[in-house]
């Protein structure tokens, strides 16, 4: 039998108002918490293709690893353990950099509506794709990547494009 796998919903300031199986919560648009890791290497991001049988999204491009956190666990432990479940990375040094709320509805119905906490690092080393997860994965030159968002909008997921300018600017500045 499947887990059914739940997400913790939330206010808008990310206090916890309960929990809630996960595909209900993206039918109703239920606010919940989410993250999204990106992982970089020089002035290079490393991005995923979303696996093209995902509920939502799938196929898109997007940063290096999303997901949401369980309940009881923290975003920086849920990171860590979907980096290692999705791409077979551990990873050493992550912070959060930034958060944001933001809505997105789907034409299959589903509404993605997330308190989403943007965490960066640095990474240079060896990975390999989930294929329950991820169909592609490659390092992208920041620079060509942002003016590619830019000019192809829809190969990319719509949580990716409202993180990419922050998470480039902490990178750049770090």
């Amino acid at each position: 039998m499947e887990e059914r796998k739940t997400v913790v919903l939330v206010d808008f300031n990310d206090n916890e108002v309960g929990v809630c199986e996960k595909m209900e919560a993206h039918e109703k648009g239920l606010l919940h918490r989410a993250f999204s890791v990106f992982l970089f290497r020089g002035d290079e991001l490393l991005l995923q293709k979303r696996a093209s049988h995902k509920y939502h999204c799938g196929g898109l491009w997007t940063n290096t690893c999303c997901s949401h956190p369980a309940p009881s666990e923290s975003v920086e432990d849920a990171a860590v353990r979907r980096l290692k479940e999705e791409l077979d990375i551990d990873a050493k040094s992550i912070s959060e950099i930034h958060s944001f709320v933001y809505r997105a509805a789907f034409d299959n119905g589903l509404t993605e509506y997330e308190f989403d906490h943007v965490l960066i690092g640095e990474y240079d080393g060896e990975f390999a794709m989930n294929p329950e997860e991820v169909d592609d994965v490659r390092w992208v030159n920041i620079d060509n990547l942002l003016a590619d968002v830019c000019n192809n909008p829809q190969r990319y997921t719509p949580w990716f494009i409202t993180a990419l300018g922050e998470a480039v600017k902490n990178w750049r500045s770090a």
